[in-house]
């Protein structure tokens, strides 16, 4: 079986008995939502707007095509789009006849999507003719002649080479096609097969293909709308891009799901946001850290009514407490931070009943439907407050990775508990905080270094704007800790100046870093989550070239 899961009958029906998995998929929701609001705008980005019921007749004509196309229950079609209306539909016309999508980040280049395409055996590919001014239409071409499973490649846009097929040519051949819309009524996905295959971004250098079915992403976002109250009237704005988990599940899924409004940023500029939020009335955001210390640094953001906005959810990587606190002080509604993975969504968030105190310091509680716990390196559990490996488990687990169930039991332990790979502790209250990733442990003499730490505490000095901290290997110490700098307004920062600011702030020595490194920009995955394995190579370049 090429889609090899880890479902057994046993976990379907332990999570179908709770009422976790509603044996449903998201055109059950969408077309209800469509019946009763069919003229409330779905999707809206730069180019066009489509009501429920417009979203009806594209993704149903598209839906069709596919099945003309050769199409089936179980084949994977590779979507490396912006964040445009295209992908919405896309993903409805897959899902309506059991197909699997695999979104793909549009800033993936040749050397990446092959690796998806082939590891995925994609049978199609939907790319946009060119984006940022890079011709993804050439590269859809090039990656065709070696990828033998892929059939098709369909090009959203004016160019559009030989042998490709344009968009608009393929949804308006809907009105002529031989297939009668009423076929599709007799299409019944199932629940529990594989909905969707996205690529991890690879912090570690070791991208997977995450699987996840209609169960578990109905259930993980029926989680947030459950725990943040979230309504039929929401305003959902996204520019994370739907080429990655955070994007397709709380961009895509989620606002269909829940009968709100998505609205698309395509390309990040924190003005452009600020303008969005204002003109649309958006109530929802989510993003990165990097994008909340963007929009915080508009330098009008107080002139903006912003009033309507009503929860900034932040996750991918750990938001720093002094800019938590900043997004407390100067936007409206609730910060919600959060932890999740594409192999699990959203495990940990705060919502109205969590005090200030943990909104500011944690990465929130976990979700009522999971299950965390801490354990040290024999498998022990650990008591509040002590850091260790998180495990994860509950009815938002992936399904497996595409590379295989051998592969993927190497991740999990017994009882279905998830290995995340991440440090962590869970305090008295049950709150987590992330503190870093098993590679990313830097232990100098014998010593472990607190990295998440000495990295907030750094957050706070005012010349810096972003800052990662890596080891250096050391003939003596095994380890030396190097902090990797975006300085703020392109200000110079030395080791002195670090270090008279780590004294002042009452770290011990041992913990200060030992080099400094400056960057424009720190490499990031494309949920903003910072690239360290990429980070320890430039040092070690920099130190070779510089020895």
């Amino acid at each position: 079986m090429f889609l090899e899961t880890r479902l057994t009958r046993a976990l379907i029906d332990k999570y179908s008995a709770s009422g976790y998995w509603k044996n449903l998929v998201l055109h059950d929701y969408f077309l209800q939502h469509a019946m009763n609001t069919p003229e409330k705008i779905a999707v809206a980005d730069r180019k066009s707007r489509y009501s429920y019921r417009q979203l009806v007749d594209l993704s149903d004509r598209v839906a069709l095509g596919f099945l003309e196309m050769g199409i089936r229950p179980g084949d994977v079609v590779s979507v490396q789009l912006p964040n445009w209306n295209e992908f919405p539909i896309i993903a409805l016309a897959l899902e309506r006849i059991g197909g699997v999508i695999n979104p793909i980040s549009p800033l993936m280049r040749e050397r990446e999507v092959s690796g998806m395409l082939s590891v995925a055996r994609s049978r199609a590919l939907i790319v946009p003719d060119a984006f940022k001014e890079f011709d993804h239409a050439g590269m859809a071409l090039k990656l065709r002649s070696g990828s033998p499973d892929l059939d098709h490649v369909i090009v959203v846009g004016g160019a559009v080479p030989e042998g490709c097929i344009r968009w608009v040519d393929f949804v308006d051949a809907a009105r002529e096609r031989k297939l009668d819309k009423r076929c599709l009524e007799f299409l019944q996905p199932d629940p529990n097969a594989v909905v969707m295959l996205a690529f991890t971004s690879g912090t570690t250098g070791e991208p997977k293909g995450v699987m996840q079915t209609h169960n578990t992403l109905i259930a993980m976002v029926n989680s947030s709308i459950r725990r943040q109250k979230l309504r039929s009237d929401e305003v959902v704005h996204m520019a994370s891009t739907v080429g990655h988990g955070v994007g397709y599940y709380w961009g895509v899924r989620m606002p269909l799901q829940v009968g709100g409004t998505a609205v698309y940023q395509d390309v990040w500029d924190a003005s452009e946001a600020v303008r969005l939020f204002e003109a649309e009335r958006v109530t929802y955001t989510s993003g990165s850290t990097a994008m909340f210390v963007d929009l915080l640094n508009v330098p009008d953001l107080a002139s903006h009514d912003l009033s309507s906005l009503r929860l900034s959810q932040c996750g991918g990587a750990n938001i720093p407490p002094s800019l938590a606190a900043e997004v407390v002080n100067r936007l409206p509604g609730r910060l919600c931070p959060l932890w999740g993975m594409t192999e699990m969504g959203v495990c940990t968030g705060t919502d109205e009943f969590s005090p200030l105190e943990k909104v500011v310091s944690t990465d929130g509680s976990p979700q009522p439907e999971v299950e965390l716990k801490i354990v040290d390196g024999e498998g022990r559990d650990l008591p509040p407050g002590q850091e260790g490996v998180l495990l994860a488990r509950g009815p938002f687990n992936f399904v497996g990775y595409i590379q295989g169930r051998e592969f993927t039991n190497r991740f999990f332990r017994e009882d279905g508990w998830f290995d995340t790979g991440d440090l962590a502790y869970l305090d008295k209250d049950g709150y987590l905080r992330i503190t870093g990733r098993m590679k990313d442990i830097i232990v100098r003499g014998g010593e472990n270094v607190p990295v998440k730490e000495i990295e907030d505490i750094l957050f706070l000095h005012p010349g810096i704007l972003d800052v990662a901290i890596v080891a250096m290997a050391d003939n003596r110490l095994g380890e030396k800790a190097c902090a990797c700098i975006v300085p703020r307004h392109k200000q110079h920062l030395d080791l002195t100046e670090m270090r008279e600011f780590l004294a002042g702030q009452k770290v011990a020595r041992p913990f200060w870093p030992e080099r400094v490194e400056l960057y424009g920009e720190l490499p990031r995955t494309l949920s903003g989550k910072i690239q360290k394995f990429a980070l320890r190579a430039d040092v070690a370049q920099r130190i070779r070239e510089g020895a």
